[in-house]
């Protein structure tokens, strides 16, 4: 005969935590058995997904387009006389939102105030609030606050772009990038310099003013809000981006860098840079007063608008690189889209022309390498490595539904000779590459274009530009 188990007495005190207990156990254990059926991606996804994805697209959510976009432009009166050329480039009257925010009133020169520029607004005097006579930096951060303040009540407001009288804006790639964010969250967007001691000197934590940067509306409003604050607590900062980045991260912000953002810190020649883009669609260009013109025979203003000609054809391919081969002449095509081209004398993989060639400067003395933001190719004048460059000259369509971009030789190579280890064929007989892409929009990240040379006339080629095969390889 089995004995029953002796009774086990508990006190009534410790019935209720002993329940408490296995209650807690048991929730415990069934939380964990879930949480390790479940894959890895599926618990970090909200935090490893990149680039982010498009906000949900709702009946009272309607995709981001240039309506949604105001920009605050900051400049002085006395530089807008020559500057207004590179705003007015880009600027389209009645359609884009924004104003130039100037130091002064504008001289009787400057009016009547022209429909080709933005309106214009004075900025706020600061001189009593942070008292001093000095307050360039306080002035440019507090333009936030004043384009804020004009449109501050527009339902329609996703966006605030600010940049310099000098900044050069792509604005439908602008527009097409931000739909993949979602203007209700916090976002500050912007880009570093492409001098390395720049992001050292003040901080690899902002965005660079004069490129532009982007804050989504909620960003902006609290910003704004807290703007007198804000200017009090870094009244000591002599650096306007370096002013904005703090007073943004003490909201929990921080940048969210693009490669399509060019601040330009850059001097002299910059067509290397310009030729080989990192594979982002361009959004802005910044310090053009600083560097030569981008074009040879053109001035600065000239070159501008000859480069937005381009764009004003398909933002989205601008500086894009294309790279194919003619492999009976041993040639290879670098392709920058409405900007330049390139024949090299030997046959060369894509991995090494994305690489720009040192044509430039740095912004400031650098006393050692590295001197950039990115590898560079220093200039050669070994005939299998020094290019033929020709520069882009006319855009039209064709019936065939493509445009048409023309490039013609910008200088005689010579005095090098031609590449024998790439079979001594020389290109010094191309005076004209002619380059045919789709005449639809490509803002694919992804992967690059290639191209197929479609014929070979003595003094001219023709190119076309095409999705690569899903096993091509540009070598």
């Amino acid at each position: 005969m089995i004995k029953p188990s002796p009774k086990i007495d508990i006190p009534g005190g410790m019935r209720k935590p002993l329940f408490l207990a296995a209650l807690l156990f048991t929730f415990t254990y069934l939380f964990l058995f879930n949480f390790y059926q479940r894959r890895p991606s599926d618990v970090f996804s909200s935090y490893l997904t990149w680039p982010p994805s498009s906000p949900p697209q709702t009946s009272s959510i309607s995709p981001t387009n240039l309506s949604h976009l105001v920009f605050g432009l900051v400049g002085s009166e006395r530089a807008w006389r020559h500057r207004k050329a590179y705003i007015e480039s880009w600027w389209r009257p009645n359609i884009t939102r924004g104003f130039i925010f100037l130091d002064k009133a504008p001289g009787q020169d400057l009016l009547p105030w022209p429909e080709s520029s933005p309106p214009y607004r004075i900025s706020d005097d600061l001189s009593k609030f942070l008292g001093k006579s000095e307050w360039t930096a306080q002035r440019i951060i507090h333009g936030i606050m004043e384009t804020f303040r004009e449109d501050r009540d527009d339902e329609n407001l996703r966006w605030l772009v600010m940049g310099d009288d000098d900044s050069i804006f792509f604005v439908d790639n602008m527009v097409e990038i931000l739909r993949r964010y979602d203007h209700r969250k916090y976002y500050y967007i912007g880009g570093h310099s492409e001098f390395i001691l720049s992001n050292y000197w003040y901080s690899f934590s902002q965005g660079f003013g004069g490129a532009g940067f982007i804050l989504s509306y909620p960003l902006a409003k609290v910003l704004a809000g807290d703007m007198e604050n804000c200017l009090d607590r870094y009244r000591s900062l002599k650096a306007a981006d370096l002013n904005t980045m703090s007073c943004i991260a003490d909201i929990g912000v921080s940048l969210t860098a693009l490669d399509g953002i060019h601040q330009i810190d850059l001097r002299g020649d910059i067509s290397g840079f310009l030729s080989a883009h990192p594979k982002f669609p361009l959004m802005s260009l910044h310090h053009f007063d600083m560097v030569d013109p981008i074009f040879p025979g053109k001035n600065r203003a000239d070159a501008t608008r000859h480069l937005m000609k381009a764009a004003a054809t398909d933002q989205s391919r601008m500086l894009q690189q294309a790279v194919c081969h003619l492999r009976r002449n041993g040639w290879t095509f670098s392709i920058s889209w409405g900007y330049s081209a390139q024949i090299y004398e030997r046959i060369m993989p894509r991995s090494y022309l994305q690489y720009p060639i040192e044509t430039f400067r740095t912004w400031n003395r650098s006393p050692r390498p590295p001197h950039y933001m990115f590898n560079t190719r220093r200039r050669s004048g070994d005939p299998c490595e020094a290019p033929h460059v020709f520069f882009y000259e006319t855009i039209d369509g064709t019936s065939e539904n493509q445009i048409l971009t023309s490039f013609s030789r910008a200088w005689a190579r010579g005095g090098i000779g031609s590449c024998v280890s790439g079979g001594n064929h020389s290109a010094d007989s191309v005076s004209r590459i002619r380059v045919y892409s789709p005449a639809v929009k490509r803002f694919q990240i992804d992967r690059c274009e290639c191209c197929d040379v479609v014929a070979e006339d003595g003094d001219r080629v023709d190119l076309v530009l095409r999705e690569c095969n899903p096993d091509e390889i540009i070598a």
